[in-house]
């Protein structure tokens, strides 16, 4: 799938919102962004090209058909409202067919909400996680997996490294890390680690990744012990 084919909807204006919608548009990704709150609206047409804000609710059927949700692959529903975040996700993916939604997940507990059934795709479950991204500028390829349509089912997993995990002591790039795999954050103790190539992976870290179900299975056996135990 060419980058500049997409077209992304995101719901919601605030800081995660934004910062995506940045990103895409700065790799010539067609977007739109749907913002309810008035404040929002204008800071953002500062930041953003103004013809791609619009003012209105993420959940209204004719704010999204202005949005042009008929011809976008990708609709994102990233309000701090967990409530508004599935309403807009059941309406993009069984209204308007929409290949692939991804949704944020602001109160844990309503994680078990966030399925298939209720239209989402990928569920991004660490608000905090989020935001911490964004402060540490996740990367284009991040989001384009994130976003990826043409493949199977995608999701955050957590990974713990074993003591005799083959990845202890062992630098990221050294690893045999899938393909459909995005590693997307490390965390160890209260530190959150963004990982790069040049990371050493320690027992006991709590790895964050982006991967299909092959690739889970992968991760795995990587990160855990060596004889499966």
């Amino acid at each position: 799938m060419e980058g500049k084919h997409m077209k992304v909807i995101i719901i919601g204006g605030g800081k995660i919102g934004a910062y995506i919608a940045k990103l895409l548009l700065d790799n010539s990704i067609s977007v739109k962004v749907i913002e309810i709150r008035d404040e929002i609206v204008n800071k953002i047409k500062n930041e953003l090209p103004p013809d791609t804000v619009i003012l209105g609710n993420g959940t209204d059927l004719s704010v999204l058909e202005a949005a042009g949700i008929a011809q976008t692959d990708v609709v994102a529903a990233v309000t701090g409202a967990d409530e508004n975040n599935l309403v807009a996700s059941t309406i993009a993916k069984f209204e308007f067919n929409i290949p692939r939604v991804i949704a944020r997940i602001n109160n844990p507990k309503n994680a078990w909400l966030f399925n298939e059934s209720m239209g989402v795709d990928a569920a991004l479950n660490q608000a905090d996680l989020m935001a911490h991204l964004v402060v540490e500028e996740i990367d284009f390829k991040s989001i384009l997996t994130l976003m990826k349509i043409n493949h199977g089912s995608y999701s955050i997993v957590q990974v713990e490294v074993e003591d005799r995990s083959e990845a202890v002591q062992k630098r990221v790039v050294e690893l045999d890390i899938p393909a459909d795999a995005v590693l997307i954050a490390l965390y160890r103790g209260k530190d959150v680690i963004v990982p790069h190539g040049d990371t050493v992976i320690n027992s006991g870290d709590n790895i964050l990744a982006f991967a299909n179900e092959e690739a889970k299975l992968k991760l795995s056996k990587i990160f855990g012990s060596r004889d499966g135990a």
